[in-house]
């Protein structure tokens, strides 16, 4: 009998460590990890070629120009990719909402009362089967000139990226070019019901939407003349906005230009749909795929999908997703998982501020990458400003240690404050130690934002919104960017020495990380160590250390502006074990300019190297 309960035993332990072994294989086989660093090149597409520098406030794609698909040429992508960029996220390719005049290609007129600046916010998408027309040079082939991109940024050696929104569409929204058998968002909902399932969107009926009244002497397009431009706009029941408010009548800070999607969650909070079973965080994409097989799903999931599908087979390597954290989790579940049945390489990274959330969207909802933005950057930003200490920083690498490699770090993106700007740091050059640790504190990857290599301050007054930010909304110059294009060159022949010499910082700096193995590898702080063992070092000072294999760093940057700080940096006895160091002599020197050296010194299994580090200056010591 014992005999027999053994063997019984055994036998499910058997089964249970094959199908244990079974599922670490398949999500290590799904690990979107790679052996290097992934550098994200994000450009907003309509600007980057862009070299006309009228800049007039609300000017016409006439009077201010903007650029097209053509001018990311062989060379121009070639230069991106030699910055050291892995992908590129070209933002505001779907057609969204222009004022520019398009009816002789049979599309519609955008009303100014629903549209934010001249140019169209790129996150009100109009046409989810085609592309802007502003970014042709022939509209009516707009779609094949954005074709010959992907293959153009193939053959650069880079993988692209484009936005999917599935949060909201614009208020117009209005497909020319469905595929056979594909219906537009709303054109089979009930109207008459607040709420369904299967409805698009969610309704007021009764009740006709209203433009918002315009706080701040604002008035759509500045108030210049336009037949549309008569403060109403014909929806009728009124839908719910974008960002979930249910008023008829929007407020003007509303996201007005847009409506909210229905996935299936009703007015109370109640999920119409399947939910995942426990333990479903811990499988692979493989079987979320085929959990949804069998299940009725609200019909806005399978419209994304199909947009989702349908740009996967165009080509594109994965997708940005704007305010993922608004849709169910589950939905994403359903849509990552079919996306990645198709392409397990995708590149799915989503816009997720609660960190609450961030584990339940990675693991459940089979994210790749989320925002690091609401801990790493907005902790830096305060380093960065003057009033922040690089104490904070450790505690967030700490707390997010099990998801580090899925949280993508930046210091710019669209919707942040230029680093040059008044308003985020007044220098450029203050970017410099934040990008150091920005871009080597984890094994995630990074992103930088066309512009910032040249230390663009996003100062022109374009018209809707404020300058600190490159604007979004209008047509518009980006003046640094420019004199590295020059004439579409691009080779910076109009650029200053200070632009030319930022732009080789992150050259120097992005082609490391995506060359180094110690910087998917193994991670450690010594920052608070030297807080409480070494004179001189301070808290606006930051260090740590990186490793895999034979390679070792030391990583150690210099936050002020104005001092320089020489002291004896240590490395704790744990990492002189781990690092299996010898008493003696080791040398160092820095792999960003490869002109600093210093010599480590380990005694009786303590060691200590002397830094000095100047105003903004960063060290990437590696052992030799």
């Amino acid at each position: 009998m014992r005999k027999r309960s053994y063997l019984l035993l055994l036998a499910i332990s058997l089964l249970t460590w094959h199908c244990t072994s079974n599922k670490e294989s398949e999500m290590k086989k799904e690990d979107n990890s790679k052996s290097k660093k992934t550098v994200v090149y994000q450009v907003f597409t309509r600007l980057f070629g862009n070299t006309n520098s009228t800049n007039k406030p609300w000017g016409t794609i006439e009077e201010n120009g903007v650029g097209k698909f053509n001018d990311f040429s062989d060379t121009a992508l070639k230069e991106i990719k030699e910055l050291g960029v892995t992908h590129i996220w070209y933002t505001g390719v779907p057609h969204h909402d222009v004022i520019t005049d398009y009816t002789k290609y049979g599309i519609s007129n955008d009303d100014p009362d629903v549209v934010k600046g001249r140019a169209g916010s790129p996150y009100a998408v109009k046409d989810y089967y085609n592309v802007n027309p502003d970014l042709a040079v022939d509209p009516a082939n707009r779609l094949g000139e954005f074709e010959a991109l992907i293959e153009r940024t193939h053959k650069a050696g880079l993988k692209l990226l484009i936005d999917i929104v599935p949060n909201h569409v614009a208020r117009n929204y209005q497909s020319l070019s469905n595929p056979e058998g594909t219906k537009d968002f709303g054109a089979d909902d009930n109207t008459n019901v607040q709420y369904d399932v299967n409805n698009n969107f969610y309704y007021n009926p009764g009740q006709a939407f209203e433009v918002p009244d315009f706080l701040n002497g604002y008035k759509p397009l500045g108030g210049d003349a336009h037949p549309l431009s008569d403060g109403k706009f014909d929806e009728n029941p009124a839908k719910w906005t974008g960002n979930g408010s249910r008023a008829s009548k929007p407020s003007f800070y509303d996201w007005y230009e847009t409506v909210k999607v229905n996935y299936g969650v009703s007015p109370d909070g109640r999920k119409d749909f399947d939910e995942l079973p426990a333990g479903f965080e811990n499988e692979g994409y493989k079987k979320h795929f085929e959990f949804w097989k069998d299940k009725t799903v609200p019909d806005s999931w399978i419209k994304f999908r199909d947009i989702a599908l349908y740009w996967i087979d165009k080509g594109v390597d994965g997708f940005r997703y704007d305010m993922a954290e608004m849709v169910p989790v589950e939905f994403w579940s359903f849509m990552n998982s079919s996306i990645k049945m198709k392409n397990p390489d995708a590149f799915l990274l989503a816009e997720v501020y609660n960190p609450s959330l961030y584990r339940d969207y990675i693991h459940k909802g089979k994210m790749d990458y989320l925002y690091d933005k609401v801990e790493l950057y907005d902790t830096i930003k305060h380093v960065m400003q003057g009033h922040g200490l690089t104490d904070n920083i450790p505690p967030i690498q700490e707390g997010l240690k099990d998801i580090e490699h899925h949280m993508l770090h930046f210091l710019e993106n669209h919707d942040e404050q230029r680093i040059a700007s008044p308003e985020f740091a007044g220098d450029a050059l203050k970017g410099k130690p934040a990008m150091v640790v920005s871009a080597t504190i984890s094994t995630a990857p990074t992103m930088i934002y066309f512009g910032q290599e040249f230390g663009e301050p996003g100062a022109e007054n374009a018209g809707f919104g404020s300058p600190s930010r490159t604007s979004i909304f209008d047509y518009i110059g980006v003046p640094s960017l420019q004199r590295w294009v020059n004439d579409k060159k691009f080779d910076g022949g109009q650029s200053t020495q200070a632009e030319k010499d930022l732009r080789d910082f992150y050259k120097r700096l992005l082609n490391f990380t995506i060359s180094s193995d110690a910087l998917m590898g193994e991670y450690a702080d010594i920052h608070q160590f030297n807080r409480g063992n070494t004179e001189w070092y301070n808290e606006k000072v930051l260090s740590f250390v990186r490793w895999k294999g034979d390679e070792k760093l030391i990583i150690v940057s210099n936050f002020n502006a104005e001092n320089t700080y020489g002291f004896e940096l240590g490395l704790p006895s744990d990492i002189v074990a781990k690092w299996n160091l010898q008493d003696g002599e080791y040398q160092v020197k820095d792999q960003l300019y490869q002109q600093y050296s210093s010599t480590l010194l380990v005694k009786d299994g303590n060691a200590r190297v002397r830094v000095d580090v100047q105003p903004l200056e960063s060290f990437i010591l590696k052992i030799q």
